[in-house]
């Protein structure tokens, strides 16, 4: 009693966490209309979850599946050792599904309408853990006769005097409505009918979240065609073992006493014994998680069905912003040339401030700070009001001019983004991508003008932080390379040497040439030529290092130019549409890892897999 209601509390926490997940799946789903399918068999699958809850300590419900005269009723009698219906091999005699099941059982604790079949209670001892039902022919389609009805059964008389006002009309509306209840199905057959295409059909919509038991009746009569059958059956079924049995000798047997003998006996062993106690717990579950399979299988299938569509609008999108990113590349490009005087200064005074305290820094530092100096000697030569007014207006233009020039290099990557995303453009083309995700069957409202401006804006704001962060990176990284220690001694070395030959030359004139040679003092013009050619070399060495940064910067800026032209740089255009398209990607992983979860259960279930039959 214990490991059986372990194995009922498993089978409860297994399917709970089963639905949850499958729940948090669907509610996962993007706007999208296959979801709307999913949610849909979610919710069927939640409604076959209470079914096996309401079914927790109820036997297995075991019942017959076959043409008609193959012997469905003579082998549920055989099985119960008695002539509990009425059997007939050449017209059908099961019309409405016969119930067979203990006494104390009813219809709805196993989730069955007691309106919906026959009761037949019998106390007999292979109905201590079966429930047998035994249906109506599927290859007929007789409807109700209130005349007669001669396959009832002997059985409790007021339960076959209940209305049947709700029931169908024909045979095959009966079965249909009983077989989805089973927990396995015995599929009966003869030499001359184990190929009916009637049977066929209704076994393939049953399969699934059922085991089967394959039995070739009257073994008396007809020849072995199981291998036949097997192969028959073997594109869709594992078949498992294939009884053959002659339920007529085998009802005779049981009648005298007698022990049964060869398939049926190995059949009778399979359902009283292998699949009894938590063996229908186990068989519950099996079902149920078949039932998810092919779930989850057609999920799969409505899922790559609409693939190429999506993948279509993915394309589309990447399309759309690679021509615009093409333009936006081109137009950015040029903004920043033009304004590359801006950089240029950026970058020297970061160079300089980089170079520490030296010679060639103190050069550089006064070749960036010359219009200060020119502005302070003005200023103090400055005698009238009238000459210092001149003076302010004059240092107060160049500081304006300054920072202008300073916004307008600022403003290159907003002035490229208002020049390339056109907002009437971006409408025509958000049109474009909105009739691609109304064929992938993406249910969102059609964008509108406001709308993509609004998301223009975000997404130019985003460029252009960006930007920004991509240009001071690229002004920290010159200066960093035109500051090493071979750059900077380079530059020393080559200033070094023009200092140290002029006072070299001022040195011997003086200590050498006026006291023990004939030459006289240098004069005023000397000096003049000195500070000439050591200005002038002062401007070379920095002319050479400001081209140096010039080359290398714009070097920079067309190689960010080149990464500028790819979809990435409009990744904020049409967000909505391509989170939609990963989300539907990430759902299909998720359902990747589901049927992993759904192998993995089946694996653990322990059945006697070579007797049974399943849906492949």
């Amino acid at each position: 009693m214990v490991d059986a209601e372990l194995a009922h509390l498993e089978l409860l926490a297994e399917v709970d966490a089963l639905l949850a997940r499958l729940t948090r799946w669907t509610e996962a789903t993007p706007r999208w209309q296959p979801a709307e399918t999913f949610r849909a068999l979610v919710t069927r699958l939640s409604q076959r979850a209470e079914v096996l809850r309401i079914r927790l300590e109820t036997p297995l419900v075991v019942a017959t599946l076959g043409g008609t005269g193959t012997g469905k009723s003579a082998l549920v009698n055989a099985l119960l050792g008695g002539e509990v219906v009425q059997t007939g091999r050449q017209r059908p005699t099961t019309t409405r599904p016969v119930l067979i099941c203990r006494p104390a059982l009813k219809p709805e604790m196993l989730g069955i309408d007691p309106g919906s079949v026959e009761l037949c209670h019998r106390d007999l001892p292979a109905l201590s853990d079966l429930v047998l039902i035994d249906c109506p022919d599927p290859d007929t389609t007789e409807p109700i006769s209130s005349a007669a009805e001669p396959n009832r059964p002997d059985t409790d008389r007021p339960d076959t005097d209940r209305p049947d006002t709700d029931q169908p009309d024909t045979n095959l509306d009966r079965l249909r409505k009983i077989l989805p209840l089973c927990d396995v199905l015995l599929v009966t057959a003869t030499q001359q009918k184990y190929r009916s295409g009637r049977v066929a059909d209704e076994l393939a919509a049953a399969a699934t979240g059922a085991r089967l038991v394959f039995v070739q009746t009257h073994a008396d009569a007809d020849e072995d065609v199981r291998d036949d059958w097997r192969q028959s059956l073997d594109d869709q079924y594992r078949t498992g073992h294939i009884f053959r049995v002659d339920s007529i000798a085998a009802l005779a047997n049981a009648q005298a006493a007698r022990q049964p003998k060869g398939d049926f006996a190995a059949l009778v062993d399979l359902l009283t014994r292998q699949l009894a106690g938590a063996a229908a717990a186990r068989i519950r579950r099996a079902n149920f998680l078949d039932l998810v399979d092919e779930m989850l299988a057609g999920c799969r299938r409505r899922i790559d069905e609409a693939r190429p569509a999506v993948e279509k609008l993915q394309s589309a999108i990447e399309q759309q912003r690679t021509q615009l990113s093409a333009k936006l590349a081109g137009q950015m490009r040029s903004e920043l040339l033009s304004s590359r005087r801006q950089w240029e200064n950026r970058l020297l005074g970061r160079t300089a401030s980089r170079w520490g305290l030296s010679p060639f820094a103190l050069v550089l530092r006064l070749f960036q700070g010359i219009g200060g100096l020119l502005g302070g000697t003005l200023l103090y030569r400055a005698r009238t009001p009238a000459q210092m007014a001149l003076w302010g207006a004059v240092t107060g233009a160049r500081s304006l001019q300054k920072r202008s020039r300073s916004r307008r290099a600022d403003r290159a990557a907003d002035r490229a983004v208002a020049a390339c995303w056109d907002r009437t453009e971006l409408h025509a083309a958000s049109i474009v991508l909105d009739g691609y995700a109304a064929e992938a069957g993406f249910d969102r409202p059609p964008a509108t003008a406001a709308s993509v401006a609004d998301e223009a804006d975000r997404a130019g704001a985003g460029f252009v932080a960006d930007v920004s962060v991509e240009l001071e990176s690229v002004i920290a990284r010159l200066a960093a390379r035109h500051t090493g220690w071979f750059t900077r001694w380079s530059y020393e070395l080559l200033l070094a040497t023009m200092l140290g030959w002029i006072l070299y030359r001022l040195g011997r004139n003086f200590f050498y040439d006026s006291w023990l040679g004939s030459e006289k003092l240098l004069g005023l013009d000397f000096y003049v030529q000195c500070a000439f050619w050591l200005l002038l070399w002062c401007l070379l060495l920095v002319w050479t290092l400001c081209w140096w940064l010039r080359r290398g910067l714009r070097r920079e800026i067309n190689r960010l130019a080149e990464s500028w032209n790819n979809s990435s740089s409009a990744a904020g255009l049409f967000v909505d549409l391509e989170k939609d398209c990963r989300g539907v990607e990430h759902f299909r992983r998720e359902l990747e890892l589901i049927e992993l979860h759904v192998a993995q259960l089946r694996r653990r279930l322990s059945l006697p897999e070579e007797k049974l039959g399943r849906r492949r």
